[in-house]
């Protein structure tokens, strides 16, 4: 646990439930920056399936509190979108709930362990949090229902965002629960996943679904337009990479003389470094999802920074 977090500035403002759908919830953190991410919960009358917890004890507390001013049904259920911290490491403070996710969910979780010290970000106090893995686990996907409302968790089916992506989709409602496959406002991250993947999801899985209203894992809630602005950047990562190894460039030194246009407005821009290594390795062959240095991305991206180390508000 770290003795000294950066203070989020005011302007972030504070976290938000929003019905989008008759006893479906958002839970919308701004701004979406790194270990902020987004949650979601269904309401029934015999209890509450949530949808991703947050990174901290103080965040996860305060989304548990959000739910009960919604509903005094207990959690019953909890999903897990993919291994990443911001969405798994609260996890213990949901009691009694059964913990849902993909197999490799479990896997990644496992292997990554508790929250640590992280030396790439600024300090984060995660306060008193232990590894809770899911118990049931999945390898295509698997119905939950919220009375008669039938909740469709499904595995995306290769490498995207991560190596165990999953989509939470409520076909009556037209709504989609996108985990961080989507981000609005945000730099998406594919480091650890795959580039190509992610495009292919997006084009075969996600937006055949024709959802009207999609709750990304970081930022505001959106409708269908931004699966193209997504698309749209990955294309861009892919465009670089390939002009990048063409002038013998390494992956920072793409980064470092490419023009990012629109999308240097995005949150955590230094994230198209790390893009970048996954764009590269697939280029040389590596299959999604596969191996690469990880530790020596996560470097370069705080060297893209001026040396300083990722901010995190959380």
């Amino acid at each position: 646990m770290s003795s000294s977090p950066v203070e989020a500035p005011a302007h972030l403002g504070e976290p938000s439930v929003v019905e989008v759908s008759d006893g479906v919830y958002a839970y919308i953190q701004p701004d979406g920056s790194w270990w902020i991410n987004n949650t979601g919960f269904l309401a029934g009358s015999q209890g509450v399936i949530s949808i991703d917890a947050c990174s901290t004890e103080a965040r996860t507390k305060a989304y548990l509190s959000a739910i009960t001013s919604v509903s005094k049904r207990p959690v019953r259920t909890l999903i897990n979108t993919h291994h990443h911290g911001d969405h798994t490491f609260g996890n213990c403070l949901f009691e009694g709930a059964t913990i849902v996710a993909h197999e490799k969910t479990r896997a990644e979780m496992t292997a990554f362990g508790p929250p640590q010290p992280l030396p790439f970000w600024t300090p984060i106090d995660w306060g008193d949090l232990r590894l809770e893995l899911p118990f049931l686990t999945y390898a295509e996907g698997v119905t939950v229902w919220s009375d008669e409302l039938r909740c469709e968790v499904r595995y995306v089916g290769t490498a995207a965002h991560t190596t165990n992506d999953s989509i939470i989709w409520l076909p009556e409602r037209s709504v989609l629960f996108a985990g961080d496959l989507l981000f609005r406002g945000g730099t998406p991250f594919l480091l650890m996943g795959s580039v190509a993947g992610a495009i292919d999801v997006l084009e075969t899985v996600v937006k055949p679904l024709g959802a009207e209203t999609i709750v990304p894992g970081h930022g505001g809630i959106s409708g269908p337009e931004l699966i193209d602005d997504v698309l749209g950047y990955l294309r861009f990562v892919q465009d670089t990479a390939r002009a990048g190894k063409a002038a013998g460039l390494t992956p920072l030194q793409a980064a470092r003389e490419v023009d990012l246009g629109g999308y240097a407005a995005l949150l955590d821009s230094e994230r198209i470094v790390g893009n970048l290594h996954r764009a590269y390795a697939e280029l040389d062959g590596t299959p999604r999802g596969g191996q690469i240095d990880v530790l020596s991305a996560l470097s370069e991206m705080v060297a893209y920074n001026g040396g300083k180390p990722l901010t995190c508000y959380a």
